[in-house]
């Protein structure tokens, strides 16, 4: 028996307060539901678990239908690119940080915009299908179940925020012969910590940013790691020039409109970069596509694990044997213990009828990837159903920012034909420009796409206008970082302190590395100010063409 509940309406200058259903309490849920409260709409979150943080709250055992982490996952992007845009990380945590830390900074942010009253935990959804007067409401029936008792409510609109990390792919019908194979295998989402591996010969197939963190994990407890890849990956350092974190110094305007003007000669100079950190080649690691046709992984510390000669680069596994691998070079690896498929996920919305969102080897057709094109009314938003070159979290809260305007009513998508036209476009785009993957259907570039939703709210900066009326402004916000407060100082949504908070970004990011205090002698210097501004000039040019 299914209870029947129709949640209260509240009356706000003389309509009804619209419901919305958000599914899920992770990263783009929390956010989905502050601003479904911004926008004056009503939430209601449906959390499965017990808890919020969805992909960043650490288990110890793998829980059905919710993303899985290792023990020591620290993130790719630095606190300042990856921060909510009117909820700046405190000066004092590091700039890429654990999982833990991001976890508490998720807590203070429901505790500080009072997130957590609106979130129902250990409730799952079941189903969710159309009122029948849906064609003039757009309201939608949602199934939920608690503790076995199942209980239906009516909504205006529904914001899915269930991630892309949870049904693991495990494409064992490409690896002859892994079911005689004597030794242990998984998948990477059952991956906690190496010192159950201690003295094992491993396989870690797969080099995305999984496989490379568990590998070079492993190779510090493991007899022997062999990283085994199809084509190799241009490998990423967090660490960038003089130290500082490599997107805050990639993830400009001026950078972004660079590698548009000259793509080929700015992906030829992140090559010859990327290779003087180490030469690809000579470790095994070099692809045959180009650096931006893939998404790269991130990972300090392989090449010396590498050097080392703990961790061995392999090539694609072509059959196991009872012990051992055959790779596709002829080579054999024998008395193998623990292959460990680092192969990505895949993803679907099993609550949904197909007719609403079909998804299909990794593709589904959402505009913006956002919005299904061919409802009667847009009361269905996916909200983090990317993978940006770039940080998840500012990039889902400008999802949720608009789909709750459109939502209210006070912004609207264009017709289901350009949305589809739209759709076939990025397709298209993608399929040219990236090596054929699962992992590249939902891939987009962090400023691009910021960009492109923000237009949409009518929150993109203005730096023509800003020249004019906050040159200081404009500089940084063209010439530095694109952090997530740039979305914030205009149009719906503007926060006051966001000017204050790109102007002390870097403040934020060099306080948890300065805990030993130096001290200058500022009259140092004899340099004529001529020969001071000489230099500089030269190595802004130099900037111009090397910087990465």
């Amino acid at each position: 028996m299914v209870a029947r509940v129709r949640p209260s309406l509240t009356l706000a200058a003389g309509t009804m307060t619209k419901k919305v259903a958000v599914i899920g309490a992770g990263a783009s849920g929390l956010v989905s539901i502050k601003c479904c409260l911004d926008e004056g709409l009503e939430p209601t979150c449906f959390e499965r678990t017990d808890d919020i943080g969805g992909l960043w709250k650490f288990k110890e055992v793998p829980e059905e239908g919710r993303a899985s982490i290792y023990r020591s996952v620290i993130i790719n992007t630095s606190k300042e690119m990856m921060c909510y845009s009117d909820f700046p990380i405190p000066d004092d945590y590091p700039n890429y940080m654990h999982n833990s830390k991001i976890l508490d900074y998720f807590r203070s942010y429901a505790k500080h915009f009072n997130l957590l009253e609106y979130i129902r935990f250990k409730t799952r959804v079941r189903s969710i299908t159309k009122r029948p007067d849906f064609s003039h409401t757009g309201q939608w029936d949602v199934v939920t179940e608690r503790d076995g008792k199942q209980e239906s409510a009516i909504f205006d609109a529904v914001l899915v925020c269930t991630g892309h990390h949870t049904d693991p792919h495990l494409p064992l019908a490409s690896f002859p012969g892994i079911e005689t194979f004597k030794g242990r295998y998984f998948h990477s989402r059952d991956y906690k910590d190496p010192e159950e591996f201690h003295g094992k010969r491993v396989i870690v197939i797969g080099i995305g940013n999984s496989g490379g963190d568990i590998s070079v994990e492993l190779s510090h407890t493991a007899q022997q790691v062999f990283l085994s890849t199809r084509r190799g990956s241009w490998i990423l350092n967090r660490v960038s020039d003089y130290g500082y974190p490599i997107d805050l110094l990639i993830t400009s305007r001026f950078v972004n409109i660079l590698r548009h003007m000259f793509p080929s000669f700015i992906g030829w100079m992140t090559e010859l970069k990327l290779n003087r950190r180490f030469d690809h080649a000579n470790y095994g690691l070099k692809p045959q596509h180009r650096v931006f046709s893939q998404h790269p992984m991130v990972n300090d510390d392989l090449p010396n694990r590498i050097l080392s000669g703990t961790l061995l680069v392999k090539p694609n596994v072509k059959k196991f044997t009872e012990t051992a691998a055959v790779f596709e070079d002829g080579t054999v690896e024998e008395n193998i213990d623990v292959v460990v498929f680092a192969t990505g996920y895949t993803f679907a919305y099993p609550f949904f009828e197909e007719s609403i969102i079909n998804v299909h080897n990794n593709q589904v057709s959402l505009y913006k990837y956002i919005f299904p094109p061919d409802l009667e009314k847009p009361t269905v938003a996916v909200i983090g159903l990317i993978q940006p070159l770039g940080a998840i979290m500012p990039t889902s809260e400008l999802q949720a920012r608009w789909a709750t305007r459109i939502f209210k009513g006070v912004a609207k998508l264009p017709t289901a034909s350009n949305m589809k036209y739209d759709i076939k476009q990025k397709k298209d785009a993608m399929q040219k420009r990236y090596v054929t993957s699962n992992r590249h259907t939902i891939q987009v570039d962090y400023v691009d796409y910021m960009d492109e939703l923000a237009i949409q709210m009518g929150v993109k900066p203005n730096i023509w206008s800003l020249l004019l009326t906050d040159p200081k402004l404009a500089k940084e916000a063209f010439f530095g970082p694109c952090t997530p407060y740039q979305y914030r100082l205009t149009g719906p949504g503007k926060w006051s302190g966001a000017r204050q908070a790109i102007f002390t970004q870097w403040d934020r990011a060099l306080k948890p590395t300065r805990t030993r205090v130096i001290t200058y002698n500022l009259n140092q210097s004899s340099v004529p100010v001529l020969v001071k501004l000489l230099g500089l000039i030269i190595l802004l040019a130099a900037w111009y063409f090397y910087t990465f």
